[in-house]
């Protein structure tokens, strides 16, 4: 059963910081690309970075592009999102997803649960 649990989220001021996690489980996770994506309240999901199998490629929005850093520890399963200098238009709920692309949402059911991100002062 594939699993993906998302934990670092919180309530941070403008200019701050955060690092996101992301546990997978249940399936190879070496195999897969994986993505994060986020959904702020009312609108439609974001696509937000990208990272292949190994780590060598990695992806941003431009919204994002130069504050936000992907990675992976394939020894451990884990995704990551480190955030800086982050922006009230960055509040969202984030979630990580198994596989899609560069700008491409992967499909609902390849999501986690997802992990609320607050940025206000």
């Amino acid at each position: 059963q594939v699993q993906l649990v998302e934990s670092g989220g919180g309530l941070v001021q403008p200019g701050g910081s955060l690092r996101l996690s992301c546990a997978a489980s249940g399936f190879t996770f070496s195999s897969y690309s994986m993505s994060w994506v986020r959904q702020a309240p009312g609108k439609g999901p974001e696509w937000v970075s990208f990272i292949s199998t190994g780590g060598s490629i990695t992806r941003y929005a431009d919204s994002v592009k130069g504050r936000f850093t992907i990675s992976r520890d394939n020894a451990k399963n884990t995704l990551y999102l480190q955030m800086n200098s982050l922006k009230p238009e960055d509040t969202a709920l984030y979630y990580c997803a198994r596989g899609g692309g560069p700008s491409v949402v992967p499909v609902r059911g390849s999501w986690g649960r997802g992990t609320q991100v607050t940025v206000s002062s």
